[in-house]
């Protein structure tokens, strides 16, 4: 996410770092390579313009000139700047006090509409608001199938009429049921095109006006660039948007719409989407992601992941095994499981102040877990317990039978005695 950008912004605050103090001259050249970063970044031109006038005023002024740190200077300008960009404030959707909340789910074709209907549902479920998603897109095919699917592995009912090509009675009966079996939130997962036209905009507005839903987010594909934007523009100008949620946030896309798109339309993007998986979903917090972009980490949003996976007791229960010196590789599979659920790793490391710029340009091998996995997995409950059992018979069985190789099985041996004897050392300070 943002890789390009933050490689260039890093590079640009490396320059300053040399210097005692800046001339107005060195602001300009400064602000002028943060422009084409930003540029190259696929960020709009005319918020670019406004984005570097804002800032100019402040980083040409004797807070930065007479400064010994020009640099963090400058940094915290920028990064000022970026907050206020994105709207400063992180904006969550909104709940009606009492009763069920309608929200609207919009945007084109191939979006991700139906996937994010889905994360939505499963977030707004772990809330315990009961939610329910409502299948409204008639048109594409398998577009209900795929929602019902969506629906059973995340434990949320789907409404939905077979046979009706109607989405305004099909919304009309979701709504009433809803209200009837106390459902806290419907999520409508409505029909989108290839690209805009005038069909689409008036069966939207229709359904809108059925619904008078309290959030209508429209849901676009980050890596479309300033396409996005238009998009969203065109949305908002005929259906009044109260947000949006930007997908494919975890792919090679610049960054230009996430920073491009509250600027230009008003409308504050509400959620992120950073991988395929059902949970990959993040509140979108303004600050966070420009901490992230100028490679200061985001603790907060890694505490909050860590939380989702973690059982408070088995963290006890497995800080009381490392005090005893009794972890095993069952014990390991079960932590390694957690971390995964928590994101690719390589994004995970970069959330940890100063560890991003560490792994900057290295390649993290996540598919070393699925063989460790693997080996595991083939191995016997007693095995797992306790490794000094296994002889080169067994070695040679785990291997075949895990798809890998007898020095695999080795080096993963070796790693976890070596961690054994650290976690030794360790619980000798721990109480």
């Amino acid at each position: 996410m943002f890789t390009t950008l933050s490689d260039r912004l890093a590079a640009i605050f490396r320059q300053l770092r040399s210097r005692g103090k800046l001339s107005e001259n060195d602001v300009s050249e400064v602000l002028r390579e943060v422009r084409i970063a930003l540029l190259e970044a696929d960020v709009n031109l005319k918020v670019v313009k406004d984005f570097i006038a804002s800032i100019r005023e402040r980083a040409v002024g004797v807070e930065v000139t007479e400064s010994l740190t020009p640099a963090q200077s400058v940094l915290a300008i920028v990064r000022d700047g970026l907050i206020a960009l994105l709207g400063s404030e992180a904006a969550p959707v909104r709940f009606a006090p009492t009763g069920t909340t309608p929200l609207m789910l919009v945007g084109l074709q191939g979006s991700g509409k139906t996937t994010q209907a889905a994360k939505l549902a499963l977030q707004f479920r772990e809330q315990g608001r009961r939610p329910l998603l409502v299948a409204c897109d008639v048109y594409r095919p398998a577009a209900v199938e795929q929602l019902q699917v969506l629906g059973k592995d995340i434990g949320v009912p789907v409404f939905s009429v077979e046979g009706s090509l109607n989405p305004g009675s099909i919304a009309t009966q979701a709504l009433a049921h809803a209200r009837q079996v106390g459902n806290g939130v419907a999520i409508f997962d409505t029909a989108g095109r290839l690209q805009i036209d005038e069909p689409m905009m008036l069966e939207l507005e229709r359904l809108k006006k059925t619904l008078d839903p309290l959030e209508t987010l429209i849901v676009v594909d980050a890596m479309t660039g300033q396409e996005a934007v238009k998009v969203a523009s065109a949305f908002h100008e005929r259906l009044g948007l109260t947000g949006s949620i930007l997908t494919k946030m975890d792919g090679d896309s610049r960054g230009g719409a996430a920073l491009s798109i509250r600027a230009v339309t008003g409308v504050p993007v509400k959620f992120i989407g950073t991988g395929e998986k059902v949970s990959a979903l993040e509140p979108f917090y303004p600050d966070r992601l420009v901490s992230r972009i100028l490679g200061m980490g985001d603790v907060l949003t890694l505490i909050e992941k860590t939380q989702k996976v973690y059982d408070e007791n088995k963290a006890k229960e497995l800080a009381t095994k490392i005090r005893r010196n009794a972890f095993t590789l069952q014990d390991f599979l079960e932590q390694m499981r957690q971390i995964r659920r928590m994101g690719s790793i390589a994004d995970l490391m970069k959330m940890i102040p100063g560890v991003g710029k560490l792994v900057a340009g290295q390649t993290i091998d996540e598919g070393r877990l699925s063989l460790i996995e693997a080996v595991i997995c083939s191995m016997t409950p007693a095995e797992r317990a306790d490794p000094r059992i296994l002889n080169a018979s067994r070695r040679r069985r785990i291997a075949a039978g895990s798809g890998t190789q007898v020095q695999d099985v080795n080096r993963l041996i070796r790693d976890f005695e070596s961690s054994q004897k650290m976690m030794k050392t360790f619980s000798r300070f721990v109480k």
